[in-house]
């Protein structure tokens, strides 16, 4: 009985020392477990803030792209004849000008024009720094009727633009003759100016396009001249016109291709736009190898553009011409 007793006792130490080293197990492993997750959960965290610099260091590259990208975008802000505003993001495909219009002077040459405002401008102009010199110039059509040209070049004006031809606006489009053009020609050149033409194109495509050049060649009959022959596509703006549904795209390719024409005549082709033009129509990176002959009535030039020849007012007065005449500014290299 003793020794049962004893030997019970025994087996019950060994029990509770069991069950004890059980526990202890089980509280290691656990430890142990915690410990591993909270480990996992650290590295996690660790992984997670490396994502986040990373994820921020992308945005922040992203950031200084779409700056740099701001910085580079230059906007236009610009009027038409009507003071209407504009904005266009300036296009660093196309060449720009590179005068400087602190060198710009003038004279006037006349009073101002009954009903004149500030934009109006009657008075020669002169540029001159190190790179050009200027030229003062005049173009005419058929509505300054007789002109004395001898009067004209004592005045100071050294070239001219004469219309040649103009297509109609009208669904027809016939292309005629201006009923001046030769003996302006004529007239200017015995007395000693240089000379152009340019052409008022209404032309809907580019077959068009080059039956308007063709007709400039016949009218010109290989007569030489001094200055370009200019493609003058413009707007209708007081009436319903056949060009009113003509894209920019299609005006682009309808200039190509009567300057083109023109090139391989032997002569030299230019064209005539204003800064609505250069910004919404015409696509000047197609145009790049051809002179521009710039219209703007601003005080200067609203362009960034290259350009050759400045129209600069529609309001001048020259003497051997009644009424009023476009001046032109040209700009010598």
């Amino acid at each position: 009985m003793k020794k049962r007793t004893i030997v019970g006792m025994a087996l019950l130490v060994f029990g509770v020392l069991m069950l004890s080293g059980c526990a202890s197990f089980e509280t290691e492993n656990k430890e142990s477990e915690t410990t591993t997750v909270t480990e996992e959960t650290e590295d996690n965290k660790s992984l997670k803030e490396n994502e986040s610099e990373e994820s921020g260091s992308e945005k922040s590259e992203s950031d200084e792209t779409a700056d740099n990208k701001s910085e580079k975008t230059e906007v236009l802000s610009f009027v038409n004849a009507f003071e209407e505003s504009f904005e266009v993001e300036i296009n660093p495909d196309i060449q720009k000008h590179d005068y400087d219009f602190s060198y710009l002077s003038s004279s006037d040459t006349a009073g101002p024009v009954s009903g004149s405002n500030h934009k109006i401008r009657e008075e020669f102009l002169t540029y001159k720094d190190d790179t050009y010199r200027s030229r003062m110039g005049i173009d005419v059509s058929y509505h300054q009727g007789n002109i004395d040209w001898q009067q004209v070049k004592e005045t100071g004006i050294e070239f001219v633009f004469v219309r040649i031809g103009y297509r109609g606006y009208g669904e027809a489009g016939n292309i005629k003759a201006d009923d001046n053009a030769l003996s302006y020609i004529e007239g200017a050149k015995e007395n000693g100016l240089d000379v152009g033409v340019y052409f008022y194109s209404q032309a809907i495509n580019e077959e068009e396009a080059v039956e308007e050049a063709e007709f400039v060649l016949k009218q010109l009959n290989g007569m030489e001249l001094e200055l370009p022959i200019v493609y003058d596509p413009e707007h209708v703006l007081d009436d319903e016109a056949r060009t009113d549904d003509v894209s920019g795209e299609q005006f682009t390719k309808n200039a190509v291709a009567f300057l083109n024409r023109i090139k391989e005549s032997g002569y030299e082709p230019a064209i005539y736009a204003n800064m609505l033009w250069e910004a919404f129509e015409l696509d000047l990176t197609k145009l790049a190898d051809y002179d521009i002959w710039y219209a703007d009535y601003e005080p200067l030039p609203q362009t960034p553009y290259n350009f050759r020849y400045w129209q600069y007012s529609n309001t001048g007065n020259v003497s051997g011409i009644q009424g009023e005449v476009d001046l032109n500014l040209e700009f010598v290299h």
